[in-house]
Order: C-alpha cells, then structure tokens, then sequence
C-alpha cells in the first residue's frame, strides 16, 4: 500500500469489495468518512442514537455471556456428576459435543429466517429453547437427559455468534468494527471464563444443580429484557427517506469511479460526534415509530429465503477472506473447547486434586488475558486501521487489520503448549494458568481481527458469511470433543497439546498470503458478491465505499 495505489483510483477495479475511503486528507486530518452511509431516515439503525445503540447492543451482548456461560459452567460439576450419576468422562465430554452439535445445526437452520423475519424473533426463540434446556439440565437423572439438554441449549444458542455479527453490522460503522467485534468476544469470553468461577463455588455450597437454576434465573430475565426493550435493527427503507451527504450529495457509481473529487460521502469531523452531524440531517418530515411499532414481533421482507440455506457454503468456498475467517475463528475455538475439557478432567484428579472451586478459578487466566486482548483487538485495531489508511492517501483495504493479528502466531500456540505439557508432571499449577492467560488474550485477538476483517470485506452478505463461519467453528468442536478422550489415551494430553498448537500456528500464519494477495482476491469475488448482495432484503448500495 503506497502512493502508486491511490493513483489507481480511476480503475473500475480499484474499488474492490471492502475497499473504500476512510478519511478525507483534503480537509483535518480528524475527518473521518462514514460508511455505510446512512439515510435521511430517523428509524435507519445507523442514524439512532448513541444510548440507543448501546442498549441495543447491550442487550445482545447479555444475551452472548449467557449463552457462553451456560455452555462453560458444567465443567466444574464433572467432579460430582461422576460418582451422583455415573458418567464417565467419555460421556460428559460427548454431552458437550452435543451442544456443539446443535449450535451448528441450530445456526444453519434458524439464521436464513434473520433476514426473512428480522432480528427480534429469532433472539426471542433462542432465548425460550436455551431458558428450556437449562430447567431440563437442572432436573437431569441419565445420560439421555445430559444429550438431550445438552443439545436443546445449544439449539438455542446457536444464532448467538452469527446474528451478532449482522446486528453489528446493522448499528455501526466500519472504522467502529474492530471495537464491537472485541465487545463481542469480551461477552464471549466473560461468559466462559467467569461462568465456571462461580460456578465452581455454587458446586460447593448449593450442590451441581444450583448452577442450573442460576442460569434459569438470569435467562429468564434475559428473555424479559428481549421482550420489553429489544429493538428491530433490520431497516427496511422508506421510499420517502434519501441517503445522508455530510457536506455534499453522495456521488452515483459512476461518479466514483471517474472523479475523486467525487468520492467523499457522510463526513465527520470527530471533534464534534458523528451523531450530531448526522441527527441534524435527518428528515423531520419523516414520522418516527412508536414504541410498539418497535417492539413489533415479525419485520417481515417478502422474498425468498431458500438462496440462504445453501450459500454459506458458497462463500465458504469461493471466497477467501471468509475461509480464512472460518478456519481461525473455527480453530480457537476449538482449542478452547479443548483446553476446558482438559482442565476438568485432569484437575481434579492427583497430582492437584482441585475441588470444584479450584478448576473455576484456573478460568481467571484466560479473563484477565482476553481483557488485554480487548484493548488490542478493538481500540488498537481501528486506531490502526486509521494510520494505514493515512499514510495510503485515505483509502481503506480490509487487509490492513491482519498485521495485527499476526502477533497471535506466535502468543496463542505457546500459551497452548504451555497449558498442556506440563500435565502429569507435577509442574505447579501456575505454569497452566500462564499459558491458560496467553490463550485468553489471543483468543480475543485472533478471534477479533478475523471477524472485523470479515465483515468489512462483504458487509452486504453478512448473515451467510457467519453461518459458514460458526458451522465451521461447532463442526470442529464437535470433533475434538467427541474424540478427545480416546486421542489423549493414545496419545497424551504432551502430545495433543503440541499437534493443536502446531495446527494453530499454520492456521493464524494464514494473514499472510492475504495481506499479499487479499485484494486480488476481492476483485476476483466483485461481480459475485455484488449478485448475491442484491438478494438481500436490506441493501445499500456498493457503490457507498468511497
């Protein structure tokens, strides 16, 4: 990326899919170019209020902890579902598969009906099967009961990965991605990280069901909150509202790609909010939607779902910026799902002997880790993307987020073989919380530019993107999970532990051949990512990137 790249605006293909200008160097450096451009609309998602936004967004990531903590907690119950029930650890971890197992099929099947029916019901649905799986885990007896709930829950929980992405979409604008995607993983890993440490002393002082009927609880009360204070944010446009210009009429497609004069949408300067410039241009003539207007149950688009059962697997295919999405988001995931089933099976046994509050406790690592992680997959990357997007004349390519996620090459597969080797060693447990917290951090890291990157490069297909995505991801935990317990007797957890981290580091090497050739690749997948972004119920225009 250098000034022979801005000299190559005038190519029809220049302005591949995520490539846009982001800041406008003609004026302050502090203006920042919004995209998507909104519209006049007062009701667009993009053009709502700051608060607004937030307890929309709010409620969505209260939504994701609770779907990860009611898939974490159960393993510091292991200790005493063995002997109460007669599991062994074969079927507890297959139990886990299970969950695995519905959130991926529970995605493929529900996430189509998004875009159909909007948001709000499908929260609402997920919400009920996840609030009925957890009263059923708390009244389980057999192992038939541990399958089942198991895998209602993770029906349930199955839209909490995917329709994030595309309500993230929905509210915020591509220089904000990296941060709401880290907001998101920060959710996700609060969830299963901080679920088990309380759960471990609830195991303790109230007995294994207990951390059931807390998660009925709270998931009750997320159900309610769903209900009474959840918006829409799939917009539907109104014929009457246009598309906002900050400063000057949103160029034609046309005009893009023959003047740069032209190519300077929806500015901002930052010293004053985004939202103020923007809420000053919004249609007053255009009536806003009453409360029940926007608690309404069904916002429904009159057209076919059926393209979107089998195009995830066309993207995951033929695009590349999603394979690399799906493989990395897919592989620490897994390793995750890998690392706590370890822990609960080999802390409580000798040489630790940890009780159920103990194997809770080893989850602080990975929190305080994802917590450094946060800051550098949110903050630090959009501010990053900034710099580049500067010193390249203003012009934004999605591969200028992956530099920074290179740094998880390295950090994650150690963390991962430091976890690992030292078990059944007798090495102090401070050498697993170590690479357990290293883990933590890339996790969000890794997990962060992936998705940001993602997402800025086929914004409009969002929803089949993540599909693709988190069937990947529950397909690889699936399998771990189900062969874990005769892979590590073959084996040993050493030599499992360094085959993973090995496997880690070939996939988040992968930014590489991207950061090379990623923009070849988006101008080969234009016209048909541009065919099956005008299928979609919602929208905007392609040619808004500039």
């Amino acid at each position: 990326m250098n000034e022979s790249t801005v000299h190559g605006e005038g190519d029809e293909s220049f302005w591949a899919p995520g490539t846009l200008r982001l800041e406008d160097l003609t004026r302050s450096r502090t203006e920042v170019i919004l995209h998507p451009i909104p519209t006049s609309d007062p009701d667009d998602p993009l053009n709502w209020s700051q608060i607004r936004k937030m307890i929309n967004f709010g409620l969505v990531g209260f939504f994701v902890l609770w779907t990860f903590v009611q898939l974490q907690v159960g393993s510091t119950s292991w200790g005493e579902l063995i002997p109460q029930l007669h599991f062994s650890i074969d079927q507890l971890n297959q139990g886990v598969a299970m969950n695995s197992a519905g959130l991926a099929i529970g995605c493929v099947l529900f996430m189509p009906f998004v875009h159909k029916y909007g948001r709000r019901p499908l929260y609402l649905m997920s919400s009920a099967l996840q609030l009925a799986g957890v009263i059923w885990q708390a009244k389980m007896q057999s192992y038939g009961d541990w399958i089942g709930c198991n895998f209602i829950t993770g029906l349930g929980g199955a839209i909490s990965e995917a329709v994030v992405q595309v309500t993230i979409a929905d509210l915020f604008f591509v220089h904000q991605h990296g941060t709401m995607n880290a907001w998101y993983l920060i959710f996700t890993s609060v969830g299963a990280t901080l679920g088990p440490v309380a759960s471990g002393f609830v195991v303790q002082s109230q007995g294994w069901r207990w951390i059931w009927w807390w998660c009925t609880i709270f998931l009750a009360v997320n159900f309610l909150l769903i209900i009474f204070m959840f918006e829409e944010s799939k917009y539907v446009p109104v014929l009457s509202g246009q598309t906002v210009a900050l400063d000057r009429d949103v160029p034609s497609t046309d005009d893009v790609k023959t003047a740069d004069a032209d190519l300077e949408p929806a500015k901002v300067d930052v010293k004053h909010t985004a939202m103020e410039r923007i809420q000053s241009r919004i249609d007053p003539t255009l009536p806003r939607k009453t409360y029940l207007q926007r608690m309404t149950l069904l916002t429904t688009s009159h057209y076919s779902v059926r393209h979107h059962f089998y195009q995830p697997v066309v993207v995951l295919c033929m695009f590349p910026a999603v394979a690399y999405a799906a493989l990395t988001y897919g592989t620490v995931l897994a390793s995750l799902a890998l690392m706590a089933s370890t822990q609960a099976t080999y802390l409580i046994q000798p040489p630790y002997n940890f009780g159920p509050s103990g194997v809770g406790l080893m989850n602080l690592a990975p929190f305080t880790g994802s917590f450094l992680g946060f800051f550098a997959a949110g903050w630090l990357n959009d501010r990053s993307i900034m710099w580049f997007a500067r010193r390249n004349g203003g012009i934004y390519e999605p591969e200028m987020r992956l530099w920074l996620g290179l740094a998880s090459a390295l950090i994650l597969p150690a963390g991962v073989l430091l976890f690992g080797i030292y078990f059944l060693q007798g090495v102090h447990w401070i050498a697993m919380a170590v690479g357990f917290g290293m883990f933590g951090f890339t996790f969000v890291l890794a997990s962060g530019v992936a998705l940001a990157y993602v997402t800025d490069c086929y914004q409009e297909i969002l929803g089949d993107i993540m599909i693709g995505v988190t069937f990947v991801r529950n397909v690889f935990s699936v399998i771990i999970l189900f062969t874990l317990t005769p892979w590590t007797t073959a084996m040993g957890i050493q030599n499992v532990s360094i085959i993973t981290a090995a496997f880690n580091l070939i996939v988040l090497l992968l930014p590489i051949p991207l950061i090379i050739w990623g923009k070849k690749f988006r101008i080969s997948t234009a016209k048909r990512y541009e065919a099956m972004a005008r299928r979609q119920p919602a929208f905007r225009s392609l040619g808004e990137h500039s």
